[in-house]
C-alpha cells in the first residue's frame, strides 16, 4: 500500500505548471491540514489498512516545503502504526523554502527521502520557467540534507526548454553529479492548457535525438534508467509502487487515489476540500482500462507486464514485437528497453 499527501500551496506559480497548486491561499494552511488529518483516518479504515501495511508515503504538491514540520506532525502520529519498518517517506521541496531546520524538522518526523525541484542549474533558464530560487539556494539545499543526513536526495531537472543547448544542458548534469544525489528526474517540458506557458507552445522544443543524448549521458553516470523519466543509484519504492499498479491512498486537494477496479478523487479547490475533506468522486475503471494502464505502465518502466492480461490477439501482436527485438518475453512477463517508444507500442497491442 502507498499513500499520497498533497500540498497545493507554492510560493510562486511556475509558467509550466499545471498542477493543483496557488500562491495565494497561505492562510488557510492550518486549516487544509486538518482536514487532512480528517480525510487520512477516513481512508485508512476506507482501505483497510492493516498495521505495518504502509511501504511508502510520498508528500508532493505543490510545494510540501512552504509548509512547517509542526503543522505535519499530527499526520505522521496518525500513519505510525501503519508503516513498514523500512518505510520510504519521500517529501518534495523547493530550494528557496527547504531551509536547514525544515529539513532537519522532516528528519525528524521521520522522513527518509528528498526530492528537490531544482528544474535547471542556469539562472537565465530558472527565471524563463519562473521559479522562485537561483543555483546558488539549489546547490546549498542538496548539500544541507546531506549534512543533516538524508541518504537518499533527488532532483529534477527539466530539458526540452527554448534556448537550451547541449552546453547548458551538460552544464547541468555536471552540477548535478557533483552534488550527493543518488536519483535524477528528467522531464520534458510539456505545454499544457491553463498554464503560463499556453499561449507560447514555441517554448517547448523537445527532440528525439536530444532525448536520447541526454539519456545516455545521465546512464555514463552510472545512474540506470528505470522509468523513462527516472534515473538512479536507487530506485523509488513509490515510484516503482505505482507502475506495478499497487493501490495508494490519496489524501488532499487534487490526490488521487486507487483501489482495486476503483479510483478517488477529492475536491480539487482548497476551501471547498476543506468544508468537507470527505465528498470524495469515484470512478470505476472497467477491465479494459485496468489492461491498458498495466500495459502502458509497465512499457515504460523495468516492470513490464504479465502476458496472461492479453487477449490471444493482443498476444499475437506483442509476440511479433519480440520476434522484432522490440520487446523482450521472461517468465511470463513482457519488457520493454526503449521507453520513449512505450505509448506507440502500448497503441499497437491494444488497439
Amino acid at each position: 500500500m502507498l499513500l499520497y499527501i498533497h500540498i497545493p500551496f507554492c510560493d510562486s506559480k511556475c509558467s509550466y505548471c499545471a498542477f493543483n497548486s496557488y500562491v495565494d491561499k497561505f492562510h488557510l494552511k492550518r486549516e487544509y491540514m486538518s482536514a487532512l488529518e480528517q480525510q487520512l483516518l477516513y481512508e485508512l479504515k476506507h482501505f483497510d489498512v492493516q498495521e505495518k501495511s504502509i511501504e511508502s508515503v510520498f508528500i508532493g504538491g505543490g510545494t510540501p516545503s512552504t509548509v512547517s514540520p509542526a503543522l505535519y506532525k499530527n499526520i505522521f502520529t496518525i500513519i505510525s502504526h501503519y508503516l513498514q519498518d523500512n518505510v520510504e517517506i519521500t517529501t518534495e521541496a523547493n530550494p528557496n523554502s527547504a531551509t536547514y531546520e525544515w529539513l532537519e524538522g522532516m528528519k525528524n518526523l521521520g522522513v527518509t527521502r528528498v526530492s528537490f525541484g531544482v528544474q535547471s542549474f542556469d539562472n537565465n533558464k530558472l527565471k524563463l520557467l519562473n521559479r522562485a530560487h537561483n543555483s546558488n539556494q539549489a546547490v546549498e539545499a542538496v548539500h544541507n540534507a546531506n549534512k543533516i543526513g538524508f541518504d537518499n536526495i533527488s532532483l529534477d531537472l527539466i530539458y526540452a526548454t527554448l534556448g537550451d543547448t547541449q552546453e547548458l544542458l551538460q552544464n547541468d548534469l555536471k552540477t548535478a553529479f557533483s552534488l550527493p544525489i543518488n536519483h535524477l528526474s528528467l522531464y520534458a517540458l510539456t505545454i499544457e492548457e491553463g498554464t503560463a506557458f499556453a499561449s507560447k507552445p514555441q517554448m517547448s522544443k523537445e527532440q528525439l535525438e536530444d532525448t536520447k543524448w541526454l539519456f545516455k549521458k545521465i546512464e555514463e553516470h552510472g545512474f540506470k534508467q528505470y522509468e523513462i523519466s527516472n534515473f538512479g543509484l536507487y530506485n523509488s519504492v513509490h515510484n516503482l509502487g505505482y507502475w506495478q499498479y499497487k493501490d495508494y491512498i490519496g489524501i488532499g486537494a487534487g490526490a488521487v487515489g486507487k483501489l482495486k477496479n476503483e479510483r478517488y478523487y477529492p475536491h480539487t479547490e482548497i476551501e471547498k476540500y476543506i468544508q468537507n475533506p470527505l465528498k470524495i468522486t469515484t470512478e470505476k475503471l472497467s477491465s479494459d482500462d485496468i489492461k491498458i494502464e498495466k500495459i502502458f505502465l509497465g512499457l515504460r518502466s523495468i516492470v513490464g507486464f504479465e502476458q496472461t492480461i492479453l487477449n490471444n490477439e493482443e498476444k499475437i501482436k506483442a509476440d511479433a514485437l519480440v520476434q522484432e527485438k522490440k520487446l523482450t518475453l521472461q517468465q511470463g512477463r513482457y519488457y520493454n528497453h526503449d521507453y520513449l517508444l512505450s505509448d506507440e507500442i502500448t497503441l499497437y497491442i491494444t488497439s
